[in-house]
């Protein structure tokens, strides 16, 4: 006599899109937002808009890393905030204006889903819980702004760049990226001397494994030890708003 056998539970569907916001967005919704994106490759150092100008197309990060920095007059740029697989770039245009404050840059390179700026205001028009989600990210993307800034004040360049790893590792979902002095500089707003020497540190630590223009991550929980609080205030907050988790 055969034994029945209970069946297997059913595997849980597999997430809409790599990218956090989308992924969470209603599937009847997504469905029509779908049409609109455009998987696209994203190579470090592309500008995807530049300070003062039109904003013409929107991302969705889906491994690769933004980063939106404050350019003065003499063309010297510093990282004022940043995007990966939990959020999107182009806020202005949800809030109403054509124009970037920042020059958009990719950090990391890798995929993005790109929208039609047009698109995603009228898009958020008419899908109320697309744009309540929206106006959440600027939320929690205005207390990563604000986090920054004190960090940049209060802490430490080891302290700063052990976050900004670790921001970076969970974006791209990896722990080795292609990430140069120069760029860690602008990102931290130091200059690469002081780089050099807070690298130097977090290697000697056994933390990080850092050659020529690529970074490893050898040991996240002694890591995450090295770094201040300032990474899981706006983690918790992305969390509390949103109800996503980036890594």
């Amino acid at each position: 006599m055969t034994l029945a056998t209970e069946a297997a539970p059913a595997a849980p569907p597999p997430p809409r899109s790599r990218n956090h916001l989308l992924a969470v967005i209603p599937a009847s919704e997504f469905r029509e937002l779908k049409a609109h994106l455009t998987t696209v490759d994203l190579h470090a150092k592309d500008r995807l808009a530049e300070s003062n100008g039109p904003i013409e197309m929107v991302y969705f990060p889906l491994d690769a890393v933004l980063s939106m920095a404050a350019v003065d007059r003499d063309g010297e740029a510093v990282e004022v905030g940043s995007a990966g697989c939990e959020g999107m770039t182009g806020l202005p245009v949800l809030l109403g204006t054509e124009q970037s404050t920042c020059r958009v840059l990719v950090q990391v390179g890798g995929q993005a889903e790109r929208m039609d700026a047009a698109v995603l205001q009228r898009e958020a028009r008419r899908h109320d819980h697309f744009r309540r989600l929206l106006y959440l990210y600027a939320q929690a993307f205005m207390t990563q702004i604000a986090q920054s800034t004190a960090c940049n004040r209060l802490h430490a360049a080891e302290q700063r760049l052990a976050r900004w790893l670790l921001i970076c590792r969970d974006r791209v979902g990896r722990d080795e990226m292609p990430i140069t002095q120069e760029t860690m500089a602008v990102m931290l707003g130091v200059r690469r001397a002081t780089v050099t020497e807070a690298a130097s540190g977090l290697q000697r630590d056994g933390l990080i494994r850092y050659r020529r223009g690529v970074v490893a991550i050898v040991d996240r929980p002694g890591l995450e030890a090295a770094t201040c609080e300032c990474y899981g205030i706006v983690r918790e907050e992305f969390d509390r708003l949103l109800g996503v988790r980036v890594g």
